[in-house]
C-alpha cells in the first residue's frame, strides 16, 4: 500500500520461527524492526521501554502507533500521549490480545491491570478488537470504548491456504502452542491418558513456555511418556503434519491465529468453545467442547478415531469458510481506513 512501516518487539530471542519471521521483516520494513526489553509483568523496566518507544517514535516521526496485546498496547498509548504533548502529530491504536483482559476483577492482579486499562483508556485514539468476544470483554472489564471502536478480525494470505500432506508417522493428535496453563494442555494430557486405559492414542505437542516442565511431569505420572512427543517450538506448518487432528483445549483465547491456521490446512480440529473460536467456525458443522472438560474432550477425541473421515470433510469445509471470510487483504485494507479516518 506504500506505507512506511516499523516493529518495535521484545529484546529477548523469541522461537527459531519467530526470529526467522523477524529477519524477514527487516527487509521489508522501511523504518526497521528495533527490539527492546519487555518483561511480561509489571517492572521498572516498562519506562525504560515507553521512553525507548517514544525516542523511536520521534526519531521517525510516526504518525501511528498501534500497540498489540496489555503491554505493547500500554507503551504505544503511553509514547503517542508523551509525543502529543510535545506537539508530534501522531495517534494511538490499541488492539488487546486477552493479555490482562483475562483477568478478573475480583483479583488483585485483576484490579490492578483492569485500573491500569481504563486510565490508559482515555489515550487511546482507536480501538480494534479480532473478535466480537474481545470487544465485548473489553467493555464490561473495562468499560463502553470512550473513542472510535472496529472489530477487524486476522486474515490469511492465499498462499497460506493448501492441503496438508501428513508425515509417514504421523501421531494422532496434535497440539501447536505456548505450553502454559491458560492453553490447557493439562486438560489434553488427562484425556490420553484415560483414552490409553482402552486404546492405543498418540500425540504430538509443538511449543515451549513457562509450564513446560509442569506438562512434562504431568505425562510422567500418566504414563504417557511412550505416546506424548514434547517437540519443543517449531513451525505451526511443520507440526501440522505431525498430527490426523489438532486439539485446541485452551480455558481462554482472543481470536487464535493457529485455528485459522489449521483451517487454512484443512487438518481436521477439536477445539474448546471460548474467546474468538465461535466466529471462526460459525456456519459450519464444527464442533466445539467446553474448556475445562476432560470427559468432553475424550468423547471428541474418541469420536475422531472411530471415524475420522467426518472431521476430514468438515475441515475442507471450514476451510472455504475462513477462505471467504478472514483474509489479508480485508484486515490491512480496513485497520489503515481506520488509520485514516481518526
Amino acid at each position: 500500500m506504500g506505507h512506511r512501516v516499523g516493529v518495535i518487539c521484545d529484546a529477548r530471542r523469541a522461537s527459531p520461527a519467530s526470529e526467522t519471521a523477524l529477519r524477514k521483516l527487516e527487509n521489508l520494513c522501511a523504518l526497521g524492526v528495533v527490539r527492546i526489553a519487555m518483561s511480561r509483568q509489571l517492572g521498572l523496566r516498562d519506562l525504560t521501554a515507553c521512553i525507548a518507544v517514544r525516542r523511536f517514535a520521534r526519531d521517525m516521526e510516526a504518525q501511528i502507533l498501534h500497540g498489540h496485546g496489555a503491554k505493547g498496547g500500554a507503551y504505544a498509548r503511553l509514547a503517542a500521549h508523551w509525543g502529543k504533548r510535545k506537539g508530534q502529530e501522531i495517534r494511538a491504536f490499541y488492539t488487546p490480545h486477552g493479555g490482562s483482559l483475562h483477568y478478573t476483577p475480583d483479583s488483585l492482579k485483576g484490579r490492578i491491570y483492569l485500573a491500569l486499562e481504563k486510565r490508559l483508556a482515555a489515550k487511546t485514539d482507536g480501538l480494534i478488537f479480532e473478535s466480537r468476544y474481545s470487544a465485548g470483554l473489553y467493555e464490561t472489564k473495562v468499560g463502553a470504548p470512550s473513542g472510535e471502536a472496529r472489530i477487524i478480525p486476522n486474515g490469511l494470505k492465499p498462499a497460506e491456504f493448501y492441503e496438508i500432506v501428513l508425515d509417514e508417522e504421523a501421531d494422532d493428535f496434535v497440539f501447536v502452542g505456548e505450553l502454559r496453563h491458560l492453553k490447557g494442555v493439562d486438560v489434553m494430557l488427562r484425556a490420553l491418558g484415560e483414552m490409553r486405559k482402552t486404546r492405543p492414542v498418540t500425540a504430538y505437542i509443538a511449543g515451549g513456555g513457562p509450564n513446560a516442565a509442569q506438562f512434562r511431569k504431568l505425562a510422567q505420572k500418566l504414563n504417557l511418556s511412550s505416546a506424548v512427543t514434547f517437540a519443543g517450538p517449531i513451525p505451526a506448518g511443520a507440526a501440522f503434519t505431525r498430527g490426523r487432528c489438532l486439539v485446541v483445549p485452551s480455558r481462554a483465547e482472543s481470536f487464535p491465529y493457529i485455528i485459522l491456521e489449521a483451517a487454512a490446512a484443512q487438518l481436521p480440529l477439536i477445539a474448546t468453545r471460548v474467546g474468538g473460536i465461535p466466529e471462526i467456525i460459525k456456519g459450519t458443522q464444527v464442533e466445539l467442547v467446553p474448556a475445562d472438560d476432560v470427559p468432553a474432550l475424550i468423547r471428541q477425541m474418541s469420536r475422531f478415531l472411530k471415524n475420522p473421515q467426518i472431521y476430514v470433510n468438515r475441515a475442507r469445509a471450514l476451510q472455504k469458510s475462513v477462505a471467504r471470510n478472514f483474509t489479508v487483504e480485508a484486515m490491512a485494507r480496513d485497520i489503515t481506513e481506520f488509520y485514516g479516518s481518526r
